[in-house]
């Protein structure tokens, strides 16, 4: 059994494609980051940086005491890993490293790009900072750039076969619009992204918590819990 910490933002999306894509029992939690549920000591213990998502697997590889993970990298090798799908083993260091890189590469670059330049082009609450919109939205540009050559080259962004690489990478790209790219313009971005998004199991991690989706308007509390002095860990 595994259980989710999580709540519909890209990040929790990656993880709930994987659990659903490897068919894992599991339940959810949800934990509202625009409350501040990320700050209760009962999360803090599983998640110390205060961020969604993270797991607990009640049926670990050694038998033991339940295991706690944060951090998406950490949880997709984590449960592909354990369930020897979706990453290539030790065996096949090639397929492997190519996986990773690309793993790699949307957590130090995707990820917190594309969220850069959501942040800046649709969250400001209509405050104008031309020189972050410029700046995160030729970047997200460029690495769309680069995983448009990637997927030109091979079908999935870690070769051959579907991984949490694709995983990782898909939820962010879902919202490529806000971000200021245009999928269509970008062909071999576009066949993956429609690929994945007729899989069931990533049209089942979708659904989770989607009636949180989309429901609250940006608040001067929420954005402070998000952006300002109020994200910090409290005493």
């Amino acid at each position: 059994m595994i259980t989710q910490y999580t709540w519909p933002t890209p990040n929790g999306h990656k993880v709930s494609i994987l659990i659903a894509e490897l068919g894992l029992e599991n339940d959810v939690v949800a934990v509202d980051i625009n409350t501040g549920d990320q700050f209760a000591p009962d999360f803090l213990r599983i998640s110390p940086n205060n961020r969604i998502p993270a797991i607990v697997d009640y049926d670990p590889a050694d038998g033991g005491d339940p295991v706690s993970v944060f951090e998406t990298g950490a949880i997709l090798m984590y449960l592909a890993e354990k369930e020897g799908r979706f990453l290539p083993g030790p065996d096949e260091f090639r397929g492997r490293k190519s996986v990773m890189e690309w793993l790699m590469w949307q957590m130090g670059g995707l990820g917190p790009m594309a969220g850069q330049a959501h942040h800046f082009r649709q969250s400001m609450g209509g405050e104008d900072v031309p020189y972050g919109v410029e700046r995160y939205s030729n970047e997200v540009r460029r690495l769309y750039g680069v995983m448009d050559k990637r997927l030109t080259e091979a079908e999935w962004l870690g070769g051959d076969d579907y991984s949490i690489a694709d995983m990782a990478c898909w939820p962010w790209a879902r919202s490529s619009r806000r971000q200021g790219v245009d999928k269509a313009e970008l062909p071999s971005v576009k066949r993956w992204f429609d690929a994945m998004s007729a899989r069931p199991g990533v049209q089942m991690g979708m659904e989770l918590l989607a009636d949180k989706r989309g429901s609250k308007a940006m608040t001067p509390e929420s954005r402070d819990l998000l952006f300002g002095a109020g994200q910090f860990e409290r005493e």
